[in-house]
């Protein structure tokens, strides 16, 4: 009955978990504020505001779970990808304890942890199983056929969907994060109000980059074209007062065609690889569009579909710890000399 701890440090939520014998006792999240006012996460003050939290979460989630330090068998940590300098904060902090207490080191990827949320909590998919896995920075398509074995079948080119909503929520003069905001005012609006393109992209790799450059000729010509035309630029009032005036629709229909964009990839793999049992993960599933939206396409194409609970959709330790608790089981644990990484392959 193995006891993990697990740590999650990846961008600018510092949390922590522990997982008893594959069960989720505690997911204590520290968030960061001091980010709002710059329209962004600041990688320096970020990694600063995880060495402040990063003894006190791990003191919380320990406690919550009712173990002691010395209680748990192996330490998990997020080694990549993510900001480099948040990421070492938390890996040198697992490293500095498995060392003071001779236990094994188990280094997490931080994508195939957002994928394996979906074996939290019950009823949990079958294998093999699709997951779409939306976030900030990251859009894939993933088979897993255990929970060691992951293989990305298709990924974005360019920019991931969940910067397409903070990148379109910027350009409406909404605040930071704006993706949330896109989604609240979204459900007072008209989703077929407003027509944005889907880019045409061949095999079951995602582009976001060009929908943003139509929804900021949109937004420049005021509604008259989603192209570049000299003559249809407005004013800047024009633009204000167009956005002020139709922000429910407009809202709507940017997150109607983000979300029609993945899910006919997810059809598309679903049909090419046979798989009907599908998966939702990452930051972006919580958005209550694409999540109807996802469940109203397994009721029509027959899948079998899963979403994890809202709190382990955003970053946090406790995708990290169910991650290293099957890798306790596979024996698969990292060394000292483990270092974390911004970008990284699976």
């Amino acid at each position: 009955m193995p006891v993990i701890l697990a740590i999650e440090s990846s961008c600018d939520e510092t949390s922590a978990s522990v997982c008893v014998d594959g069960k989720i006792l505690s997911n204590y999240i520290a968030n960061q504020t001091v980010h709002e006012k710059y329209g962004g996460v600041v990688p320096e003050l970020a990694s600063r505001a995880h060495m402040q939290h990063i003894v006190p979460v791990v003191h919380t989630a320990l406690n919550e779970a009712g173990y002691s330090i010395t209680d748990i068998d192996a330490i998990a940590f997020t080694q990549a990808p993510g900001l480099i300098g948040s990421l070492l904060v938390g890996g040198q902090f697992a490293k500095s304890l498995s060392l003071a207490l001779d236990r094994p080191l188990i280094a997490v990827h931080h994508m195939q942890a957002h994928v394996l949320a979906n074996l939290i909590d019950d009823p949990k998919p079958d294998f093999p199983f699709l997951c779409l896995t939306v976030s900030g920075g990251h859009t894939q398509i993933v088979v897993c056929e255990s929970p060691t074995n992951l293989k990305v079948i298709g990924e974005t080119i360019d920019d991931a969907a969940g910067e397409a909503f903070d990148k379109s929520a910027k350009l409406l003069g909404l605040p930071y994060p704006g993706g949330p905001l896109i989604d609240k005012y979204a459900k007072e609006g008209d989703a077929n109000r407003f027509k944005f393109p889907e880019p045409k992209i061949e095999g079951l790799n995602f582009s976001f980059s060009g929908l943003k450059t139509s929804i900021l000729y949109f937004l420049q010509n005021a509604g008259k074209s989603n192209l570049f035309k000299e003559e249809f630029t407005a004013t800047e009032k024009e633009k204000q007062e167009f956005i002020q005036n139709n922000l429910p629709d407009i809202c709507a229909s940017i997150q109607h065609r983000i979300v029609t964009i993945l899910l006919n990839k997810v059809k598309k793999a679903s049909l090419e690889t046979g798989i009907i049992n599908i998966c939702l993960a990452g930051g972006v599933s919580a958005n209550s569009g694409l999540r109807q939206a996802f469940e109203e396409a397994g009721k029509k194409y027959h899948w079998n579909t899963f979403i994890p609970a809202f709190q382990y959709c955003t970053d946090n330790a406790g995708m990290i710890a169910i991650t290293g608790y099957y890798k306790y089981l596979a024996g698969q644990f990292a060394d000292l000399t483990v270092g974390s990484t911004a970008r990284a392959e699976w």
